[in-house]
């Protein structure tokens, strides 16, 4: 079993939960559809990695943050890439056909370390992302569709969330390719204080 970093310890999700198209820009960057209802998917534990690894010209990155869950409840909170096989997924899309070959392959959900954080504050939570110290991401509480208490009720509705599970909250616009040598740094943020910084170059 797969294992993510909180302080010390070392916590196998039994899943990683997703949220898809949680924010309006990114929806317009790839010319997709509004949903009517809130996307969920899942990555497996064999999906989790510490490393970023390059798969090919193909591979595209989604910075989030993410959410380890002790049951319903945010436990911590961190850093994470959802990797995405794009043309595979668009494939998968007009078919109507599931998108675990282009969401869920091996290494395709890039955890950093967690840090435990207080739920009640989860409005002031920000994240940014750079690749080669340029800013390419940005995302806010204010910016998401979907905000966490909605996402967890929404899961809780048909499907357990088990200790240890994490919630990706979806991506904002920015999302791109990348290459082997490339330097990812995923911050969180309360309002200007740094909680978490993660650091990965491409293998």
């Amino acid at each position: 079993m797969k294992s993510i970093k909180y302080y010390s310890k070392e916590i196998q999700p039994s899943k990683v939960i997703c949220i898809g198209r949680n924010y309006v820009e990114h929806i317009k960057e790839l010319n997709n559809e509004t949903p009517d209802s809130m996307v969920v998917f899942n990555k497996t534990n064999s999906a989790i990695s510490d490393k970023l690894s390059y798969f090919n010209e193909d591979t595209r990155f989604e910075g989030e943050i993410c959410f380890l869950m002790k049951g319903t409840s945010i436990e911590a909170v961190g850093f994470g890439l959802d990797l995405t096989h794009a043309n595979i997924q668009n494939k998968m899309k007009q078919k109507g056909l599931p998108w675990e070959r282009a969401k869920s392959f091996d290494g395709s959900a890039v955890l950093g370390e967690f840090v435990k954080f207080e739920e009640e504050d989860v409005k002031d939570l920000r994240m940014e992302l750079f690749i080669n110290d340029t800013l390419v991401q940005f995302a806010t509480y204010d910016l998401m569709i979907y905000k966490p208490k909605q996402m967890i009720e929404e899961i809780n509705s048909f499907m357990s969330i088990e200790n240890g599970d994490i919630i990706m909250t979806g991506t904002p616009k920015g999302v791109g390719t990348y290459v082997s040598g490339d330097i990812f740094i995923g911050k969180i943020f309360s309002c200007d204080k740094l909680l978490v910084a993660s650091k990965w170059k491409v293998e």
